[in-house]
């Protein structure tokens, strides 16, 4: 069996290859691990089953993230070609000007090198950071949950044989072999073959992966996100956004975790709205002035408003103005995505401009919060963090930069 540091030292090995491959050539690479996903159906959903009959202890909502079907290979091998079809992250000039000493500078986007990924119990994971990873130059090590270890092995293998076929060293993508605790934190540690970390999962393991690495990590935080009724939001809409912000995938990051309602507007709308959360198994966790409405709910305490859920259950509270609002969002939120819906134009601006979250949405869904869904592609993940990247991460903050310098003799 390979251990995770032969891993590293082959992927690195291809990285520097890596940087050389043409535009055309990724793009046909992608569109070839794209096809190949397609022909392997029957065996990743084979693999798959063998992976939820060993997580059938597991929440629902985990089994929700660990289940592929036909539709979700379709839907990733859509998200590669899409990401194939984008400009090219590389090569873009960001400055260019004469130094003073008459060198002509360029500063120019390059490949990150060797982009490790450690996530949980998602293999859509493992297809997507690997088309990303590629098409932005550079090598991946993916280090996934056991849950899913073999779904996303058949799915690394699709892009290894289109790697293969292209005469390109296969070892750009690599998928951990279930290494050992303490090879995982060699791993974290191995600056000369690791040039950055993405964990991508709950937020336990983000924590983990940032304390204990000593590689550069970017931190895509757990997503505690926010809907806020405002005194004059359309209540029809309301109610629909509420329904699909929380009940359409509420597995995922983007999902609501907490409603916030405006108290002159809580009577008229929180009856029905309640009755549809119920209707679709939601469970309720409320405030004190919200159970006086509705006393079957359940009573929210202070660990409720910091917690994702990941599942059919939210928050509910009723405020008393829009700041309170935004306090509550800056108080317990992950600065992931939050929004309000209203039709006051001064309100929104308000709402929009106090909180500080990678997305903020006025009538719209949190669920929009995807690399698909923002013409990015796949996603690598959702960065919560200000550096260097925030939100959705596409292909370009997958790269870096470096300074071209072209000079006639000049000597300092």
């Amino acid at each position: 069996m390979t251990t995770l540091h032969e891993q590293s030292l082959a992927a690195k090995k291809a990285s520097r290859r890596l940087r050389s491959v043409s535009l055309q050539q990724r793009n046909d690479i992608l569109n070839t691990f794209a096809d190949n996903l397609l022909k392997d159906t029957n065996a990743i959903l084979y693999e798959n089953t063998k992976d939820l009959a060993e997580a059938a202890e597991h929440s629902d909502a985990f089994k929700d993230r660990l289940t592929l079907n036909e539709k979700r290979i379709q839907a990733i091998a859509d998200g590669i070609r899409q990401v194939a079809s984008l400009n090219d992250p590389l090569h873009i000039v960001l400055e260019d000007r004469i130094l003073s000493s008459g060198i002509h500078l360029k500063k120019v986007t390059v490949p990150m090198g060797v982009i490790g990924v450690i996530f949980e119990s998602r293999p859509n994971v493992a297809a997507d950071c690997t088309a990303l990873c590629f098409k932005a130059g550079s090598a991946c090590i993916l280090k996934g949950g056991k849950e899913s270890y073999r779904s996303c092995k058949v799915i690394v293998d699709a892009m290894k044989h289109a790697l293969q076929n292209a005469g390109i060293d296969e070892h750009v993508v690599e998928l951990a072999d279930k290494p050992s605790h303490e090879e995982i934190q060699q791993f974290m540690e191995d600056r000369s073959c690791v040039d950055l970390l993405i964990p991508r999962g709950g937020k336990k393991l983000i924590q983990a992966v940032v304390e204990h690495a000593k590689v550069p990590v970017i931190e895509t935080g757990a997503g505690v996100c926010h809907v806020y009724v405002d005194d004059s939001a359309n209540l029809t809409m309301a109610q629909d956004i509420v329904i699909n912000a929380k009940c359409s995938r509420p597995s995922v990051c983007n999902a609501m975790e907490t409603l916030l309602v405006n108290d002159s507007i809580a009577s008229s709308f929180l009856p029905s709205m309640v009755v549809a959360l119920k209707e679709h198994n939601v469970i309720i966790h409320a405030d004190e002035v919200a159970r006086k409405k509705f006393p079957d709910l359940i009573a929210a305490d202070e660990t409720s408003w910091s917690t994702e859920y990941n599942d059919l259950e939210m928050n509910l509270k009723i405020v008393h103005s829009l700041q309170e609002a935004i306090d509550h969002i800056e108080t317990y939120g992950t600065h992931h995505s939050e929004c309000i819906i209203s039709e006051n134009i001064e309100h929104v601006q308000t709402f929009m401009d106090g909180c500080d979250s990678a997305c903020v949405y006025h009538n719209a869904s949190t669920r929009f919060t995807d690399g698909f869904e923002f013409g990015l592609g796949a996603e690598i993940g959702i960065s919560t963090q200000k550096l260097h990247a925030r939100g959705p991460m596409g292909l370009r903050e997958l790269t870096t930069y470096s300074y071209h310098l072209e000079g006639k003799g000049e000597t300092r």
